[in-house]
């Protein structure tokens, strides 16, 4: 009996790769386990599903160095199921390990579709709408629990435009301790001042303790970052209604 769920779960599982893989730009390796059997499938159910992948390109350029995704028990489509796509019929809950290198952020920050989620900065300083354009912008990763940013932006206050270069240095929330802004330091321009510091710093604050984010049909909430020499490493918390076209790497 045990042989015969094995032989369901690994054509499932072979199935369900097939169709993540050809989702993807670029795959170097996918492994999916769906953890069920036919008898469970017909009802609707799977106990959970496991997803390994290496080198997954997923749109646009946006690369993803490994990814582990474990779901909790799902409530899928069973005549989709069974062709090897999964449909859900329910929110479904995922912990995911995400590890994204240096190198990966930085082309991806100059894809078209991160550009476009990159929208005008807008502060209010003293009752005047203040507000940052980016331009351009670089992570570094040199460990230690630090990221390093280096940006341009377009500086637009009291009706001037001006551009303004800076070099930034942030501690990501852990479990362990929240958000820091170690330093913010302009290297070009005629600097900034201390009513606005004082108002991008807030405004920081509150977007890196943001309780979640979302993604088309995914809501993500970052649990840890640990930050090493070259790459970030991601422990995420998702709750996905449907597999959006845009991030089909995290379909089960």
């Amino acid at each position: 009996m045990q042989d015969e769920h094995n032989l369901e779960e690994k054509i499932l599982s072979q199935g369900a790769e097939m169709m993540v893989s050809q989702g993807l730009d670029e795959v170097e390796k996918i492994d999916i386990n769906v953890q069920s059997d036919l008898f469970k499938i017909v009802q609707g159910q799977a106990d959970g599903v496991s997803v390994t992948g290496q080198g997954l390109v997923i749109k646009e350029g946006i690369r993803v160095q490994e990814i582990k995704l474990q779901t909790e028990s799902i409530a899928i489509n069973p005549f989709s199921a069974i062709f090897g796509q999964i449909e859900f019929n329910e929110p479904v809950n995922a912990i995911a390990r995400i590890i994204v290198t240096e190198v990966d952020i930085n082309h991806a920050l100059t894809s078209d579709l991160i550009r476009s989620q990159m929208q005008n900065l807008e502060l209010d300083v003293d009752g005047e709408i203040v507000s940052f354009e980016p331009q351009k912008i670089q992570v570094f990763l040199p460990g230690d629990g630090k990221i390093e940013c280096r940006g341009k932006v377009l500086l637009k206050e009291m009706g001037n435009t001006r551009p303004l270069a800076y070099t930034a240095i942030v501690r990501p929330r852990t479990n362990s301790q929240p958000a820091m802004l170690e330093s913010f330091n302009c290297t070009e321009g005629e600097g900034i001042s201390v009513e606005l510091v004082t108002a991008l710093m807030h405004k920081v604050k509150e977007l890196m303790s943001l309780p979640y984010l979302k993604w088309e049909d995914i809501a993500f909430s970052i649990k840890d970052i640990k930050v090493e020499i070259g790459s970030l490493i991601l422990l995420v918390e998702t709750q996905v209604k449907q597999i959006p076209s845009s991030l089909t790497v995290l379909s089960p």
